[in-house]
């Protein structure tokens, strides 16, 4: 299978789409969350999602209609019965942000081990975080 990917305008999550795009009849979405404005989005997007596939905050299948779970898992792994995982990086420089979501009303719908952050800041620098510290954090 290949692996396509497809980069969103500035400040929204990037999604990894597994096969081929113009043979896949239900594609596999790894879907990535990079810094604080991509988490704040990302999570925007997921209360969306769990919506439409009748999830709740948990993952947990609450909706009325089988229809909703057609193509859950396009960006869902089936973690037990009726119970939903996001396929889903979430990803950082510092802390705070993976904290923040940890915190909120999603913060147990993705398994521990999708938070990827480092231990520094950005400080909202750019060039920063390009070439100092999220340099050192893909390298680890």
């Amino acid at each position: 299978s290949q692996l396509t990917t497809r980069h969103l305008p500035a400040c929204r999550p990037v999604e990894l789409v597994a096969g081929p795009p113009e043979t896949a009849a239900m594609p596999e979405i790894v879907h990535l969350q990079v810094g604080q404005c991509g988490n704040q989005v990302g999570t925007a997007f997921w209360q969306t999602i769990l919506g439409e596939h009748g999830l709740d905050n948990n993952g947990l299948y609450t909706g009325d209609s089988r229809v909703q779970l057609d193509r859950v898992n396009v960006y869902f792994n089936e973690a037990s019965e009726k119970k939903y995982v996001p396929r889903a990086v979430l990803v950082d420089l510092e802390p705070g942000t993976m904290d923040a979501v940890r915190a909120g009303p999603l913060g147990r719908l993705f398994r521990p081990d999708n938070f990827v952050f480092g231990q520094s800041s950005a400080a909202n620098n750019w060039a920063k975080g390009h070439y100092t510290e999220g340099a050192e954090l893909v390298e680890e």
